[in-house]
């Protein structure tokens, strides 16, 4: 499972924090830490902390594959993004 977060959309209304606690972090004032990728079992919790985002700046989508191009650069690993252009 793949999260992500729209950073320019997020106010830090911190309900994903509240959903979800293993996936989202709230480490200052407007400071949203979460897991990119977290584990599959963490579902029902991301689920509902995208349902609970008053801005719905929260997508969930099936996790990244490996490339089939050899030549494609390695998927960047993201397990932290913040909020207000901070990382």
């Amino acid at each position: 499972m793949r999260v992500v977060v729209d950073l320019a959309r997020c106010q830090s209304y911190g309900q994903c924090v509240f959903a979800a606690p293993e996936v989202f972090e709230l480490t200052g004032p407007e400071v949203l830490e979460y897991d990119s990728a977290p584990s599959d079992h963490l579902r029902e919790q991301a689920e509902r902390a995208r349902a609970a985002c008053p801005v719905q700046a929260i997508t969930i989508g099936p996790a990244a594959g490996p490339t089939r191009d050899a030549t494609a650069a390695p998927p960047r690993s993201a397990a932290i993004d913040t909020v207000g252009g901070q990382r």
